[in-house]
């Protein structure tokens, strides 16, 4: 995904859809206006699965794993600990490509997705050194256990690696670019992501969709 074509595209999917909502009866009016007819589905008809359907649970997932970046901050607060770790962004990338592999999927696109979400995650984290930094009574007061911390991360990291291989086709879709901004505004509206999330967010899904003819 082209930097930058997820924010861009965020921005006017959230524009038309405040448009929306602000005026209802100009919808209506418009389409009184040209003649269209509103037709009541049966009741009985099924609900057809959203377009994005596939790729929801990548961009969920992702903002569960950013939200986890909070604690993981907390817990390095006014410790010695960095917030870049080499050592263990290493052994995550591989635990996911022996993961991905075991499901049968494409290894190196499963690294470059979550080389994504680290980074995304990192921006969450310096994020909130700054807003701590700047004023001290935000700072958390208590230190959660990192390890405890990484074994929910694992577990999200798990249920990512599936839901990627599960979506192979739909992130190969020309399509899927747009497809996944629409999940992630769902995403973080349903998450109530805050300015700093939702960045984060934007920073964690570029990788996602398959490059054009797979380069």
């Amino acid at each position: 995904m082209p930097k930058g074509t997820l924010r861009h595209a965020l921005t006017a999917v959230a524009a038309l859809g405040l448009l929306a909502s602000a005026a209802p009866g100009a919808a209506a009016a418009g389409a009184a206006a040209a003649g269209a007819v509103s037709v009541a589905a049966p009741a009985s008809a099924s609900v057809p699965a959203p377009p994005y359907g596939r790729l929801l649970p990548i961009a969920d997932l992702s903002a569960q794993r950013l939200l986890t970046a909070d604690q993981v901050a907390a817990a390095k607060w006014g410790t010695d600990s960095p917030i870049d770790d080499p050592e263990r962004e290493r052994q995550v990338l591989e635990a996911v490509a022996e993961q991905a592999r075991a499901l049968g999927a494409d290894p190196e696109a499963t690294v470059r997705i979550f080389r994504d979400q680290i980074e995304a995650n990192k921006r969450v984290q310096r994020g909130l050194y700054h807003r701590w930094d700047a004023d001290p009574a935000q700072a958390p007061t208590e230190r959660p256990d990192l390890s405890k911390v990484r074994l929910e991360i694992n577990r999200i990291n798990g249920e990512l690696v599936r839901a990627i291989a599960d979506s192979a086709r739909a992130r190969a879709e020309p399509s899927c670019t747009g497809r996944l901004t629409v999940a992630a505004l769902r995403v973080r509206h349903d998450r109530r992501l805050d300015a700093l999330h939702s960045v984060a967010l934007e920073r964690a899904l570029p990788s996602v969709c398959a490059p054009p003819n797979g380069t």
